[in-house]
């Protein structure tokens, strides 16, 4: 009879059984991709989190097929991120877990760089492979509107996918004439269905929004390798204060068709030198970080006609006074701009304005009181002081000019403050002290205070 080594045999029972396991786990394994976790024929209930970052995960399979150049922009991740560097620290070196792209939203949101990315159809069709609906917003593009045009060719602004009652939503950012990022709006065709995701819940689309280009970093988070703003504060101040304000060219090219444009030698130069002064203008006050917007007859001009009023002459930007900084003169004359008046102080009616190439730039500081804003002004020859009051305004960002500036958010209530009811009708005689409908008197400065509070050079 053979004799068997019982070791020997042992062994052999022992490797095969090995090798069965784990070919049986293989073929789970590739189950459960397909198909999802099951157990004797039972689905297993996957945590929220787990859920969220399987979903997550496809997406960026599907990120990294397509070579799509997203970058998280999802508030409440960037916020985890911006305010606890030891959890990201962690999220390096333990095993990975879900923790800043899985936050306790059902909601996810990227932003797609355009200019690095052309459109693929297939796409849509990898997506639902993945298991994924995805729902495509479009709109029209506002870099080729003209009052010339005013059709526009529509372009996809966002995409929206879903899967296991989790969005993914990315907003696609577009570069325009003004060195700037933008985004339009989310608005739903009357098809599109208003159910597909929590959509007075999503970051972006509620407005248009306009940012600096971020420089952006790739990190892991969760285990994943993911671009996020180098300048993570930076982007989320951005974000509070990203609301963008088309120019209304509609409206501009029914105010043209009533008064036709001015188009002599003299209206060309004047809008040159005044687009010049406004670009100088804007560069000097970026680099200082004061902010400022359009005020007065420019923001009339922009928001009436999309351009320069060509007989204003003068260019008028609005500070807030708690920006006023005091090396702002010396920054404009070293960029060549000389002081031609200083009225006011920094405590009541500070106004300055400075000499472009036959184009002068107005500067107001603008004080809150408790229900309105104002600005004011002051007469050389007697002292006398005008208060000029406006309701209450937050800022948006718009482009005049290729330059991306800011504007009153409230538009037609600055202007119609300002101007009157009648703002669109043009008034080339204007009497800055008595003409304004929001001009009111305010005293007369001290004599005594003239060599401080009237400076004429």
């Amino acid at each position: 009879m053979l004799r068997f080594n019982k070791t020997a045999v042992l062994a052999l029972l022992i490797a095969t059984s090995s090798v069965f396991l784990l070919f049986q786990l293989y073929h789970y394994r590739q189950h459960v991709s397909q198909n999802g976790p099951h157990i004797f024929g039972r689905t297993v209930h996957l945590s929220g989190k787990d859920t969220q970052w399987q979903v997550v995960k496809k997406f960026m399979g599907l990120v990294h097929k397509y070579n799509m150049p997203v970058f998280l922009v999802d508030t409440a991740s960037l916020g985890l991120l911006s305010q606890d560097s030891t959890l990201l620290r962690d999220s390096l070196v333990k095993e990975p877990h879900c923790t800043f792209l899985c936050t306790n939203r059902d909601v996810l949101t990227f932003a797609l760089l355009n200019n690095l990315w052309k459109y693929d159809a297939g796409l849509v069709a990898a997506a639902e492979e993945k298991g994924f609906e995805l729902l495509e917003v479009r709109g029209k593009d506002p870099r080729l509107v003209s009052m010339d045009d005013l059709s526009g060719n529509e372009i996809p602004l966002h995409f929206l996918f879903r899967l296991q009652g989790y969005v993914v939503h990315v907003v696609v950012l577009y570069e325009r004439s003004g060195n700037y990022l933008w985004h339009g709006v989310l608005r739903l065709k009357p098809n599109m269905d208003r159910k597909f995701a929590p959509f007075r819940r999503l970051d972006y689309g509620r407005n248009a929004g306009a940012y600096d280009r971020p420089e952006l970093v790739l990190t892991t988070l969760d285990g994943l390798d993911v671009r996020i703003p180098r300048n993570v504060s930076g982007f989320l101040t951005e974000y509070s204060q990203a609301r963008f304000l088309e120019c209304r060219y509609r409206d501009a090219r029914s105010f043209f068709q009533l008064y036709p444009d001015d188009t002599s030698p003299e209206a060309m130069n004047f809008r040159m030198k005044a687009k010049a002064l406004l670009h100088l203008a804007a560069r000097i006050l970026t680099e200082l970080r004061v902010p400022f917007w359009l005020s007065s007859g420019t923001c009339l001009g922009w928001f009436r006609q999309c351009g320069i009023i060509p007989y204003s002459k003068d260019v008028d930007l609005g500070i807030w006074i708690k920006d006023y900084r005091h090396d702002i003169t010396q920054a404009f004359q070293k960029a060549g701009l000389p002081l031609k008046h200083k009225f006011g102080k920094v405590e009541d009616s500070l106004e300055l304005s400075f000499q472009g190439l036959d184009v002068k730039l107005d500067i107001f500081f603008f004080y809150e009181e408790t229900d309105v804003v104002w600005n004011g002004g002051t007469q050389a020859k007697s002292g006398k002081k005008f208060k000029y009051v406006f309701p209450k305004f937050t800022l948006c960002w718009t482009e005049l000019m290729d330059l991306k500036v800011r504007v009153p958010c409230e538009t037609v209530d600055y202007v119609s403050a300002n101007y009157g009811p009648t703002w669109n009708t043009p008034v080339k005689t204007w009497d800055w002290k008595s003409s304004p409908p929001n001009v009111q008197d305010n005293g007369v400065w001290p004599v005594r205070e003239w060599d401080e509070v009237i400076q004429v050079y």
